[in-house]
C-alpha cells in the first residue's frame, strides 16, 4: 500500500488580500466565543501572511514583542490589538445584535 504524504496546513499561506484577512478575522470573532488569545492567533496568522516584519515595524513593536502578543499563548493589551490591526490595514467596527 502507497503511503499518503501530508503537509501541515497553515491559513496563512492561503490569506492573499486584505478581503481575505478580513473574512478571516470576522470568521474568528464569531467563533471567538469571546476567547481574546483565540483573537490574538488570528491576527497572528494575518501578520504572517502580510510579513511579522512589516508589521512590527508598522506597529512600532519589536518583532519579538509581536510573535509573544500573537501567539495565542496570552491575550495581548487591547492598545497592541489596535496598533496590529492599524498595521495591518484593518478597521474594527461594532454592529447591534439581531
Amino acid at each position: 500500500m502507497a503511503k499518503t504524504l501530508t503537509t501541515q496546513y497553515d491559513v496563512a499561506d492561503h490569506l492573499r488580500n486584505p478581503e481575505e484577512m478580513a473574512a478571516y478575522l470576522e470568521a474568528c470573532f464569531e467563533e471567538s466565543d469571546g476567547d481574546a488569545a483565540f483573537i490574538a492567533k488570528a491576527l497572528g496568522d494575518i501578520a504572517r501572511a502580510k510579513g511579522m516584519t512589516q508589521v512590527a515595524r508598522d506597529a512600532g513593536l519589536s518583532r519579538e514583542s509581536l510573535y509573544k502578543a500573537l501567539s495565542g499563548e496570552r491575550s495581548p493589551g487591547f492598545d497592541t490589538i489596535l496598533k496590529v490591526m492599524n498595521a495591518l490595514g484593518l478597521k474594527l467596527h461594532a454592529e447591534a445584535r439581531s
